[in-house]
C-alpha cells in the first residue's frame, strides 16, 4: 500500500494522510544555535511544562490518544497539547521550514520522517533505544534508520498479514484455518471452489489509487518467497524491481489472484469492486458468496455495523501463511505511526517520547478499539476483543516486521507505476512484463 494508504484507508472513519516531505533547517533549542543531522533542532522557544505534538488522526482516535495520555500528564505534570492535521505531511514540512516545528511529530510513514532527518533529533539523544529494542516487534526501528542513525520509534502499529473469514458460515462448512503454508492455502481455496463457492473476496478499486491492494499481495509474497533481506534490497532498489525472485513471488500470488475460479468475479470483479466493499458478500447475511479476504486490521471499519458490534462472534482471522521452500520464518507486513522529536535537550520532550514509545502507552486506546501496540510485551488483555488480541499476538510472535514496501519506494513507483502495473497484471499482463515496466519507471536519481 503506497504512501501510507493504510492511513488513507482509515480516513473513512478517522484521520488520513499522505507523507512526502522535504527537509528544512531549524534553530537549536540552546543559545548556541546549531544544525540538524544529529545536532539540536527545535521550533524555537518552548513553554515550560508543555509539550506540543502534531499528528494526523482526529475524531475518536484523537479522543482515545488524549485519554491514553491523561494519567501520564497528571503524574508528570506535563501538559501535552496535541494538534490534529489531516494534511500532516504538508503542514509538518511548512512548519519545519518556518522554524515552527512541533516538539514531537507523529509520522504515519517512515519516508516522510527520514526526509526530515536533518531536522529531527536522533532517537539515541532522546530515549534509551536499547530499552525499547528489547520489547518492540523486530523491524520497526530499521524503517526509521538513515546513515546508521535512528530518528523515530513507533507508537502505533497496523498489521496487514491477516486473512479474514465469516466465522459461523466458515466453521459450519468445515473449512480449515490451520494452513501452515501458502500452498496449503491454495489447496484449501481449491477445496472451497470445488464445493461450489468462490473462496476469495477481492476488491482493488480505489479511485486514483486503484491497484494498491495488489501491491500488498506482492509485498506479502516477496517476504515469504524471498525473505526480509531480499525484500529490503528490493524496496531500496539494491536489486532491480524485476529480479527473478520478485517474478517468482508475483507468479506465486497469481496462483490465487489470476485463477478466476478462486476469486469472485475474476479480474473484472477485482478491478470493479471497491476495496472497502470486498468482504461485504461474506458478511451481508445469508450464505456467503465468498469466504476469504486478505486485508489489514483496519478492514473492520468497513464491515456492517452489526458485525463491528460483535467481531468475535461474526468474523475470524488467521495469519497469512509462510511459503513452502521460501523464507524459513514468520514475517508480518504492516505499517505504523512513528514518533520523532524536533526539540533537543529538553527533559519534558524526552519524558513524553519515552512514554509514547514504550509498552506502557495505549491501554485506553486499546480498550476503545482501532489501535495496536508495536510492542510484543504490551498487555494484550486491554484490547477490546479477542479478534484484536489474536491479530496482536500474530504480530508479537513474528520473526520480523516490515513496513509496506511501496510506502518506502519513490513516489513515482510506490504510488504510481506499482499501482498501475498491478492493474495491468491482473488484467492479463505477465509477471515478467509487469515487473519489467515498473523497473523501467524507477527514477534514475
Amino acid at each position: 500500500m503506497a504512501r501510507s494508504t493504510w492511513r488513507r484507508v482509515a480516513a473513512f472513519g478517522a484521520g488520513a494522510t499522505l507523507v512526502l516531505a522535504t527537509s528544512g533547517c531549524l534553530q537549536s533549542s540552546d543559545d548556541d544555535g546549531g544544525g540538524g543531522g544529529g545536532g539540536g533542532v527545535s521550533s524555537g522557544e518552548k513553554e515550560d511544562g508543555t509539550v506540543t505534538i502534531l499528528g494526523a488522526f482526529g475524531g475518536a482516535e484523537k479522543a482515545a490518544f488524549e485519554e491514553s495520555l491523561a494519567a501520564f500528564e497528571e503524574e508528570s505534570g506535563i501538559d501535552v497539547e496535541y494538534t490534529e492535521d489531516t494534511d500532516f505531511t504538508t503542514t509538518v514540512v511548512q512548519r519545519v521550514e518556518a522554524g515552527d516545528a512541533p516538539d514531537i511529530g507523529l509520522f504515519p510513514q517512515p519516508g516522510g520522517l527520514l526526509d526530515l532527518s536533518e531536522d529531527i533529533v536522533p532517537l539515541d539523544d532522546v530515549i534509551d533505544v536499547s530499552a525499547i529494542e528489547s520489547t518492540l516487534i523486530p523491524g520497526f526501528l530499521e524503517a526509521a534508520t538513515k546513515d546508521g542513525a535512528v530518528y523515530g520509534a513507533p507508537m502505533r502499529m497496523a498489521v496487514k498479514s491477516i486473512v479474514w473469514y465469516p466465522k459461523p458460515a466458515f466453521e459450519e462448512a468445515g473449512y480449515s484455518t490451520e494452513v501452515a503454508t501458502y500452498q496449503d492455502l491454495v489447496a484449501e481455496s481449491e477445496r472451497i471452489a470445488a464445493d461450489g463457492t468462490t473462496p476469495w473476496c477481492m476488491g482493488w478499486e480505489s479511485d486514483q489509487a486503484t491497484g494498491w491492494v495488489g501491491t500488498d499481495w506482492l509485498e506479502e509474497m516477496v517476504l515469504r518467497v524471498a525473505g526480509p533481506e531480499v525484500y529490503d534490497q528490493w524496496v531500496t532498489h539494491e536489486i532491480p524491481f524485476n529480479d527473478p525472485q520478485i517474478v517468482e513471488a508475483l507468479d506465486a500470488a497469481g496462483e490465487i489472484l489470476k485463477n478466476d475460479e478462486l476469486v469472485q468475479g475474476g479480474a473484472d470483479g477485482i478491478l470493479n469492486t471497491n476495496f472497502a466493499d470486498a468482504m461485504t458478500p461474506a458478511l451481508s447475511g445469508g450464505d456467503p458468496s465468498c469466504y476469504l479476504h486478505r486485508q489489514g486490521n483496519f478492514a473492520t471499519g468497513f464491515y456492517p455495523e452489526e458485525v463491528q458490534a460483535d467481531l468475535d462472534g461474526t468474523v475470524g482471522t488467521f495469519y497469512f501463511p509462510a511459503y513452502e521452500g521460501g523464507y524459513d520464518g514468520q514475517p508480518v507486513l504492516g505499517g505504523g505511526d512513528l514518533a520523532a522529536a524536533f526539540m533537543a535537550d529538553d527533559p519534558e520532550v524526552e519524558q513524553v517520547m519515552e512514554f509514547l514509545t514504550s509498552d506502557q502507552f495505549g491501554a485506553e486506546w486499546a480498550g476503545a478499539g482501532g489501535w495496536l501496540s508495536p510492542h510484543a510485551t504490551f498487555d494484550a488483555s486491554t484490547y477490546a476483543d479477542e479478534t484484536t488480541r489474536t491479530i496482536a499476538q500474530s504480530a508479537a510472535e513474528a520473526d520480523v516486521f516490515r513496513f509496506d514496501g511501496s510506502d518506502l519506494m519513490p513516489k513515482a513507483v510506490g504510488s504510481g507505476s506499482f499501482w498501475t502495473g498491478m492493474v495491468d497484471w491482473i488484467g492479463g499482463q505477465s509477471s515478467q512484463e509487469t515487473l519489467d515496466a515498473i523497473e523501467a519507471s524507477w527514477p534514475s536519481s
